[in-house]
């Protein structure tokens, strides 16, 4: 007998659909409320597919809306539907994926699909082969809808499709797909190519054994009146550049004369993608030779492309000149993600590394910079002496969007402009980018503000001698600029502090400087967002002044135990009593942690008192702890600075932090666990031999953490040195492990600049050695290459190096020793020789 609904519960449901259409918010929670009561009954599911697939006399947006709600239950709670609603609900998709409504059938098909990817594709083994079935349905709406479905399907789930866990489907499914290339429905034929094109970059075998067909069917398409068939065949071109060139170089002439009208489609969808072939093409080693013949076709029509519409010019405010006294609206503000601290260490041949980012996810919101590489850089560099000049003009050009697009296309050459002596360009550059700082245009302005902060970290101590003129510029700025700028006017201000460091520690420039931004601090509320960037800032401002930072930073330090102790308070009410109050916003407590840290790292002994007259080391136990790991990754950042700087607060802590520290090496959370690391390093230097205890609580981990592949560099050489350090401290209970970490930890540290932390794990590693000499023979080249990347190692620690490998080489005789050396690179063999003699 087949589920029927209950007259009064359906009723219900659609008053639930018709309420939750409302924009009235009191009666959105209702709904929500509603919605949770419901969802116990295990059959309201039922009611809802119902509605989705058989209740014609509603109207399509209530339908669509009671399958969307479904699809969020089926996301939130699928693994509880029991069987038969499970069935009942797959069962009315298959059935009713032919619905005369366009509407309906795309929400069946996301229903499908969120089901599918539920694992379903597994469980559910009838559903490829019926939708593909129903492909062969004279009925075009049912044809329409399952091909819809099944693109979705594609879309989520290619990889899975191409894998033996469901035997292949793609066999059966991409010669079926190429076959409705013909289809006499454009919807139908453009669904069919987006199906076969998601398994183009994975190079599904299915696909790449039918490819010649796959082409030529492309190419039969090459003339379609269809916009959207047309940017598809655009899109597959794009992609088979990437993974089969081969099959397209005998073509190439005829594709390029395709692509060349495809960039002045009529329809703007397709002429950018086809712009995405040119991009694609460039890339390749065979550009050369293809396009040569066809450049002066090509560039007129991109040219052509680049010329602003009318209405592009009024969307991109290029009509508005002087705007700057025009306050924000706030939409126009993009949210801004605080970076928690980590902890990196400094390299051979540069400042700190910046390359590698080991944070899991950042993405950078501003796609331009990303898109910039050095390849295009090294051919530009004959004609950037002529080039240059001629942009920084352009800074002056009448048009707001010129002087804008100068501003950002100078600070792509800034590292060339750097390495060239500072009267020739730099000097140039910085007075014109600072008078746009002070543009009355706020396009101009923004790009110009970016444009500095750009100069200012490849430049760094090379801005020492006019910081005055900067900082005279950038503190006018702040009573000239409109909320948005403003937030970017920080940043600029806090890179110029992390680029010239201690050198802005000078009473004229901290009298122009602090005035300003101590007056915004006052003025903003502790619930403002404001205070994020205002509070990076001061972080970068407060660790280049060191001392200079005294006398402000009483109030600065209060405030930020105050936030973070109103945001742990508010975190534990939501979590006591949720339906009562908001969720803090945690990024609130981070930033303050993060200044906090850079009070810590700029002040040194001086903060001593502040954390003396405060109950920080209690919030910081409860941050350690927080589920969030941005909360512990700056929470282990401060509690390294405080370390360094007032241990005796630290130390009655110990013994409750270590265990924390210990849980926290876990590499799954990269930063949260290279904070913890850095943290125990330094935690041990201060302990001396009493952090004997609490050695097995870290070192199995640590060791772990330093053989596992793949693993970024900052975390291994984190790692390593904190390694080093216990064994420095507590050299016999950390000497026994030395065969199972000391090759990692030699390639760790061999590209660290000589510094502190080098020195302390070095010294450890010869300590251990000392303990266990028999520990290091399997992996000694490592150890020498190691010591040969000290460039100049203090006095007694040099003295340990020459014991243990004139201690080694007498061990093994001469004879041995010349064979083992005769496997040294010539350079390490050079190295060793001049400076330990052996």
């Amino acid at each position: 007998m087949e589920w029927q609904p209950d007259e009064q519960g359906l009723q219900q449901v659609l008053q639930l659909l018709k309420d939750s259409q409302s924009p009235d918010t009191a009666t959105q929670r209702a709904v929500q409320e509603k919605l949770e009561q419901l969802n116990q009954f295990p059959d309201f599911n039922n009611y809802l597919i119902f509605v989705l697939t058989s209740l014609k006399s509603e109207d399509e947006p209530t339908r669509s809306l009671s399958g969307l709600i479904l699809k969020n239950n089926v996301k939130a709670h699928y693994q509880n539907f029991p069987p038969n609603v499970a069935d009942f609900i797959k069962r009315e998709c298959l059935n009713n994926i032919g619905d005369p409504s366009p509407l309906i059938r795309a929400t069946i098909g996301i229903l499908i699909t969120t089901i599918a990817s539920k694992g379903e594709l597994q469980t559910w083994p009838e559903l490829l082969p019926q939708l593909c079935n129903l492909l062969n349905s004279e009925d075009y709406n049912t044809c329409e809808g399952s091909f819809g479905a099944l693109q979705k399907i594609c879309e989520d789930s290619s990889e899975l499709l191409d894998s033996d866990a469901l035997n292949r489907p793609l066999n059966i499914m991409i010669p079926k797909f190429l076959q409705f290339f013909k289809h006499c429905s454009p919807k139908i034929r453009s669904h069919a190519i987006a199906c076969v094109n998601q398994f183009i970059i994975g190079r599904a075998q299915a696909l790449m054994d039918n490819i010649d067909t796959f082409i030529e069917s492309l190419f039969a398409l090459a003339g379609d009146e269809d916009s959207e068939v047309r940017k598809n065949v655009c899109r597959a071109l794009v992609m088979l550049l990437e993974v089969r060139i081969d099959r397209l170089i005998p073509h190439m002439h005829s594709i390029i004369q395709y692509m060349l009208q495809r960039t002045q489609d009529p329809d703007e969808n397709v002429a950018l993608e086809a712009c995405e072939f040119w991009l694609t093409l460039a890339e390749q080693p065979i550009c050369k030779e293809a396009l040569s013949g066809h450049l002066v076709q090509l560039i007129p029509i991109l040219v052509n492309g680049m010329k602003y519409s009318e209405i592009d010019i009024i969307l991109l405010k290029g009509d508005v000149e002087e705007d700057e006294t025009i306050p924000d609206s706030e939409q126009d503000i993009k949210p801004r993600f605080h970076k928690s601290r980590t902890v990196t260490l400094q390299h051979e041949g540069g400042e700190g590394e910046e390359g590698e980012d080991i944070d899991d996810d950042e993405d950078d919101d501003d796609d331009t910079l990303s898109d910039w590489n050095l390849r295009c850089m090294q051919g530009m560099v004959p004609y950037l002496p002529e080039l240059i000049p001629h942009l920084i003009q352009c800074l002056c050009d009448k048009k707001a969007l010129v002087r804008s697009i100068a501003c950002w296309t100078l600070s792509r050459y800034a590292h060339w402009v750097v390495s060239q002596p500072p009267d020739a360009h730099l000097k140039p550059l910085m007075t014109e980018l600072l008078k746009r700082i002070l543009d009355g245009n706020k396009r101009v302005q923004e790009a110009a503000c970016s444009a500095f902060a750009t100069l200012e970290e490849e430049a760094c101590t090379e801005l020492v001698p006019y910081l005055s003129f900067i900082l005279d510029t950038l503190v006018f700025a702040f009573g000239k600029y409109q909320h948005k700028n403003l937030l970017i006017l920080y940043d600029a201000i806090g890179t110029l502090a992390d680029s010239v460091g201690h050198h802005l520690n000078q009473p004229e420039y901290i009298q122009k400087l602090m005035p300003p931004l101590i007056a915004k601090w006052n003025e903003l509320k502790d619930e403002d967002k404001d205070l994020f960037p205002l509070l990076e800032c001061l972080s970068s401002v407060a660790t280049a002044l060191q001392s200079g930072f005294l006398p402000y930073c009483e109030p600065v330090y209060q405030r930020c135990v105050t936030l973070v102790q109103k945001t742990l308070a508010q975190a534990m009410m939501y979590s006591q009593q949720p339906d009562q109050y908001e969720a803090p916003d945690k990024d609130f407590m981070i930033v303050a942690l993060d200044l906090l840290s850079g009070l810590a790292e700029g002040l040194g002994g001086h903060v001593d008192t502040l954390v003396a007259r405060s109950n920080i080391m209690t919030l910081l136990f409860q941050c350690m702890q927080d589920t969030m790991p941005e909360v512990r990754q700056s929470s282990f950042a401060l509690l390294g600075d405080l370390t360094k700087a007032c241990f005796p607060h630290v130390k009655p802590c110990i013994a409750e932090f270590m265990p924390i520290l210990g849980t926290n090496l876990n590499p799954e959370f990269i930063s949260v666990c290279n904070n913890a690391t850095w943290a125990i390093g330094e935690i041990c230097m201060q302990m001396g031999v009493e952090m004997q205890p609490y050695i097995a609580m870290v070192l199995n981990q640590l060791v772990e953490i330093i053989n596992r592949p793949n693993t970024p560099k900052t975390l291994l050489e984190n790692t390593a040195i904190t390694i080093g350090r216990l064994g420095y401290v507590c050299p016999q209970e950390v000497a026994p492990m030395l065969p199972q970490f000391i090759r990692p930890w030699c390639t760790s540290l061999r590209n660290i600049r000589d510094n502190e932390e080098k020195d302390s794990a070095f010294r450890g590693i010869c300590m251990m050695i000392g303990v266990n000499p028999g520990g290091v023979v399997q992996d000694f080249i490592f150890f020498c290459d190691a010591v040969a990347s000290w460039v100049n190692p203090k006095d007694d620690l040099r003295d340990m190096f020459y014991k243990i490998l004139h201690g080694f080489k007498e061990q093994v005789g001469e004879e041995n020793w010349q064979q083992f050396s005769e496997q040294f690179p010539p350079l390490l063999k050079e190295r060793l020789a001049a400076c330990y003699g052996v």
